[in-house]
This record gives structure tokens, C-alpha cells and sequence, in this order.
């Protein structure tokens, strides 16, 4: 066992009446990383925010290399000691510069010419992760795509100039990547692990946990339940750890009949990049696939859609955020104002909204699809990133819409949830519900009747669900001219 970077002993934290660590230990040597999963709302990221002191908890210990850091731990202290955090909701200011966000972290970056200094420091980071990226140092946040600027807060948490570099957590890091940018990161991974750097590594992609980790923890319901080096776990022995919330598996795997070439267009749109390609087409009942390399033009066609440009459409449309803290959620509305807004018409009599029927929505979709929540009435913002994202699932599923537009969806949620889901596309893709889903994960286009590869904003390839393999999606990926 290499030396002990952090170690926490018996942490508690509550928020009102929901507990949400129960007397966690968790200890990370140097040079070690540590992978951790659990169900969303088992007390991961809050776990986290106490080890970044963004959170003080209501009991136990902190110690970093061996030293108690309990009294008058916070962020600052985190950042001094060499605890740095990419957190699940990236934290970047929108309205800075990537340099900018850089400076942020970094008081050593001060004086005449800090701003160069700040463009090197980034600039040589991300082309150590991720060659190629097409980051410049000044372009503004705001202006970036998701993946970009996960990238460019991954990037920034690796970066060191007066303080020490002891752990870096990274939560949910590829949410937001494509296959290749994700697979850059995990190499880089083993690189920085070699310098002796702690790694806390949670992800709901199970496959990069086995694949990086030198050690798993499990939590559920905040606790650790079960503990092992990585090679001590498969994927089927992890899930069975983790405790699958729901058995749906059997409506995942069933085979689904794709609609025939007869049934009626949904939507017909071409893509606006400079070697547009194929058309893209979506029939009643069938469930697409946006692929491709991260930033190729996938939500810019969705987007469109949704605005109804230069396209052909004969459906009431709802929209899934994968970014739902600027897309996606109502910040300050609570979990079941979020969840029912896109039916309010159907509660609606002479201009007035019947909340018992508004409340019986939320509570139906609470159930069906596991809203961990003690009171919908909540805010939105007090549940996990996870079920954030299942507040957004049930808008859409539980409106009137006949086709739902997915931007990369699955950010954050964990395995269970992602199982019901599927689930519940398959059946509704089976009524004659339509789906357009982008994923940057490849595993999930398995779940479609045919899939359009994005490159330099046109389709090269259409894929039928018989001939999709990772390879051909890859291949696709990276080809230089349209279909």
C-alpha cells in the first residue's frame, strides 16, 4: 500500500431529516487510485464536497498525509494542501476566459504579465491530456461546448504553480466526452498516478472503473458497503455490489421490431456543416442515434429541431438537457414545478392550473421513476445531479410529446436508473413515441434502429442497427467527407 495522501474517519453529514453520510471511512494513498460508485444519492459527490471543503460535516475526521485538517477546513485550505476537484456541475465562471478560469485557482498567477503566464500554463496542460483538443486559452466559456469545457476544467484541475498536487477527484470526468477525448484522459490518468498523485475516480461507466482503478469502493445510502483492489471485482460482481435499485434488465435486453421503411416521417432534416452528407431521418416509432466525435454537430441539429429551422416536422417535440444546470433544470422552481411544466395545459381549465392534478404527476413520476426525495415540493437543487436528470426524463415522458430530442442524457445517472430508462424508451418507442438521442456513449446506440455519425457538422455514415459496431462508429467518426 503506497503512502496515505487522505484518509476520512467516521464522516456524518445531514441535511434536515435526509442523512446522507453515515459514518463514511474512505482512505487514498499516494500514487493510488481509488474508484468509487454507488446509485446517484448514495452520498458520493457530498462525500466529495466535504473532502474539498465545500462542506463542513456534522462529524468525524479529515486527515491529509497524516495530519488532522478538521478545524477550519474549506476550500481555500483544500486548494494550499493540494486537493483539487472536478466537480459533476463543472464549476468554470461562463463569463472568464479559459486563462481566466486558470487565474481563478492559481494565486501565484499575479503581477505584470500574469495572463500569459496563464495562457502557457493551461495551454501546456490540455495539449498533455488532450492532443488535439482546439481549446485557445482565450476563448470565453460561455462560448465553449459541454465537452470543451470539461475538458478545460479537467485540464485546470491538473494544473500547479505555487501549491503542491496530492489528490485530484474527478467526478463524472468523461460525462461529457466522446470515446477518444475519454480514452486521452484515462491514459493521462496513469501518467499522473506515476508522479505519485492520488486519484478518487467516480464514474457510473463501470468499464472505465475496472479499467483505471487500483481499488473500488461501494457506497450505498451513505455508506461504504464493500471495499477491494479493482481486480478483485468483473462488472457483474460490482453491479450486484452496488444493489440494483430495479430489476429491469429483462426490458432492457428484449428485442424490439424496428418500424418498416412504411411507417410515417417524423422528421426530416439536412445538416448544415460544409460537407452536410445524408439526410436525416426520423419515422414514428423509431429510436436514432447521433454519434460522432464530441462538438461535430449533434446538439446543433437537435437544437434546430427543437426550433423548428430549416426542417421538416409533424410532431410535438420535448427536449432532454445533458447540461441541465443551463439547459435543463429551473433553479430556483422545485422538483415537481420541474417536472410538470411541459404539461401544464393538460391541468389547465379557463386559465388556471389544477394542482391536485399537477401534484399527482409529480407523485406518479416520483414513483415510476424513483425520484429520491423525502417531498417533491423540495427544491429541484437539493436532490443529486442523477436525479436531477430523472426530474427531466419524467417531463418528457409524462408529457404529450410524440418525439423526444436527447442531448447526451445520461450524464451522472447510474446504472440502475440508466437500465429503467432504457426500459422505459423501448416501450414507448413501441407505442409509436419517437426518439432522437446523441450519446457520447457507444454502448448506448446498441438501443437504436439506426444510427447518423456527425463529422465537421455533416453525417458520413447511417448506420442500421445489424451493422453497428464500436469500429464502424470510430471509423465513421473520423472520415474526412460526408455520405
Amino acid at each position: 500500500m503506497s503512502s496515505e495522501a487522505i484518509r476520512l474517519d467516521g464522516v456524518e453529514k445531514s441535511f434536515g431529516a435526509v442523512r446522507a453520510l453515515a459514518g463514511v471511512d474512505l482512505t487514498v494513498g499516494s500514487g493510488e487510485c481509488l474508484g468509487l460508485v454507488g446509485h446517484n444519492g448514495a452520498g458520493k459527490s457530498t462525500l466529495m464536497n466535504v473532502l474539498t471543503g465545500a462542506l463542513a460535516p456534522d462529524a468525524g475526521g479529515l486527515f491529509v498525509a497524516g495530519r488532522e485538517q478538521s478545524a477550519g477546513w474549506s476550500t481555500g485550505t483544500a486548494q494550499a494542501t493540494g486537493v483539487r476537484c472536478v466537480f459533476q456541475e463543472l464549476s468554470l465562471c461562463p463569463n472568464l476566459s479559459v486563462a481566466e478560469n486558470t487565474r481563478v485557482v492559481h494565486r501565484a498567477l499575479r503581477g505584470f504579465g500574469w495572463k500569459v503566464r496563464a495562457r502557457a500554463l493551461i495551454s501546456a496542460k490540455l495539449d498533455d491530456i488532450f492532443p488535439g483538443h482546439g481549446i485557445d486559452p482565450d476563448d470565453e466559456i460561455a462560448d465553449l461546448p459541454i465537452g470543451k469545457r470539461q475538458m478545460a476544467e479537467i485540464a485546470r484541475a491538473f494544473t500547479v504553480t505555487d501549491h503542491p498536487l496530492r489528490v485530484v477527484i474527478l467526478d463524472e470526468p468523461t460525462s461529457s466526452l466522446d470515446a477518444v477525448t475519454a480514452q486521452q484522459l484515462l491514459t493521462y490518468l496513469n501518467k499522473e498516478k506515476a508522479c505519485g498523485t492520488a486519484i478518487v475516480l467516480i464514474s457510473h461507466l463501470l468499464g472505465e472503473i475496472l479499467a483505471v482503478s487500483d481499488r473500488i469502493v461501494v457506497m450505498k445510502d451513505g455508506r461504504t458497503v464493500a471495499e477491494r483492489p479493482a481486480g478483485a471485482f468483473d462488472r457483474a460482481s460490482l453491479v450486484a455490489a452496488m444493489g440494483s435499485e430495479t430489476d429491469v434488465a429483462a426490458a432492457t435486453e428484449q428485442i424490439r421490431s424496428a418500424p418498416g421503411l412504411d411507417a410515417p416521417d417524423i422528421v426530416r432534416a439536412r445538416p448544415h456543416g460544409p460537407r452536410r452528407g445524408s439526410e436525416l431521418v426520423v419515422r414514428k416509432g423509431e429510436i436514432i442515434g447521433l454519434a460522432g466525435l464530441a462538438g461535430h454537430g449533434q446538439t446543433d441539429m437537435l437544437l434546430r429541431i427543437f426550433a423548428q429551422k430549416d426542417v421538416q416536422l409533424s410532431a410535438p417535440m420535448a427536449f432532454v438537457a445533458g447540461d441541465r444546470q443551463s439547459d435543463g433544470v429551473f433553479n430556483l422552481w422545485s422538483i415537481a414545478e420541474n417536472v410538470t411544466v411541459r404539461s401544464l395545459r393538460a391541468f389547465t381549465r379557463f386559465g388556471l392550473i389544477d394542482p391536485a392534478k399537477e401534484a399527482d404527476m409529480a407523485r406518479r413520476w416520483r414513483e415510476r421513476i424513483a425520484i429520491r426525495t423525502p417531498d417533491m415540493a423540495n427544491n429541484i437543487l437539493t436532490l443529486s445531479g442523477g436525479n436531477q436528470q430523472k426530474a427531466l426524463f419524467a417531463r418528457a415522458l409524462g408529457s404529450d410529446a410524440e418525439l423526444i430530442l436527447m442531448d447526451d442524457p445520461m450524464r451522472g445517472v447510474d446504472i440502475g436508473t440508466k437500465r429503467e430508462v432504457y426500459g422505459m424508451i423501448r416501450t414507448e418507442a413501441a407505442a409509436g413515441r419517437s426518439f432522437l438521442w446523441y450519446t457520447t456513449e457507444i454502448d448506448e446506440l446498441t438501443h437504436c434502429d439506426r444510427v447518423y455519425v456527425f463529422r465537421n457538422g455533416g453525417i458520413t455514415e447511417a448506420i442500421d442497427a445489424a451493422a453497428l459496431t464500436e469500429a464502424r462508429v470510430l471509423q465513421a467518426s473520423f472520415a474526412e467527407h460526408a455520405a
